[in-house]
């Protein structure tokens, strides 16, 4: 995993894929659910855009010894702690969406 600073607002990463490709991501956010630190990533076309909507989540580990080296990313494989950081991000997304509502009303 590389990341990248695309502009003062977009945080980017490179992920290399199974079959070989790489995919860059928008970092959408960081959760914690169940003391365990989970990576929303918003998969990015040549582009620099994503038309689908659609997101990655991963389980997220820096290193607390080496700050400077990449963040473990882990494949979820266990739909019930799936659906546990859906259910966490989609109550990101709701706050969000109260968060601007609100800097619309000042």
């Amino acid at each position: 995993m590389e990341k990248r600073e695309e502009n003062d607002e977009e945080m980017t990463v490179e992920l290399d894929l199974e079959d070989g490709s790489h995919v860059t991501c928008a970092i959408v956010t960081i959760l914690e659910v169940n003391k365990q630190d989970y990576i929303v990533l918003l998969p990015l076309d040549e582009n620099g855009e994503n038309t689908d909507g659609e997101v990655w989540f991963y389980r997220y580990r820096e290193d607390p010894d080496d700050p400077n080296k990449d963040p473990d990313l882990t494949y979820i494989d266990d739909d019930e702690e799936y659906e546990s950081v859906a259910d966490a991000f989609d109550e990101y997304l709701d706050n969000a969406e109260f968060d601007e509502l609100v800097d619309e009303d000042e």
